[in-house]
């Protein structure tokens, strides 16, 4: 699906929270080192990057998204609960740019995420 949310595939019209969502793939990507899919990795629950993150998040593994690198967890920690935010299925969920800010800078605290894990 590329960066594109579902109901942007369904010809709804293109609102503020698509971008949202897009700029969630991109920080994941870019946590994970990695794309939004991903065919050789060693296991199939590890093949699309949101569903992945997801399972590493809830697991408490985050260590797993960014292999052997050294990195501040609770950074990460917020890294991946704002990408989840922002990747909700649901686009009411899906935070405002200025919360994203606010969130990735600290100074705003980030909700506990829904259940269940987003999908893209």
């Amino acid at each position: 699906r590329g960066y594109l949310t579902t109901e942007s595939q369904k010809n709804a019209l293109i609102s503020v929270k698509d971008d949202i969502y897009s700029f969630g793939i991109v920080l994941l990507e870019i946590v994970c080192c990695r794309s939004k899919l991903k065919f050789n990795v060693p296991k199939t629950d590890e093949i699309i990057l949101s569903e992945w993150v997801y399972m590493c998040f809830v697991a408490s593994e985050l260590y797993k998204l960014v292999e052997d690198e050294e990195v501040d967890l609770t950074t990460l920690e917020r890294l991946v609960k704002v990408g989840l935010w922002c990747i909700q299925d649901d686009p009411g969920l899906r935070p405002s740019i200025k919360d994203v800010i606010l969130m990735l800078e600290g100074t705003m605290d980030i909700p506990v995420l829904p259940s269940p894990a987003p999908s893209s």
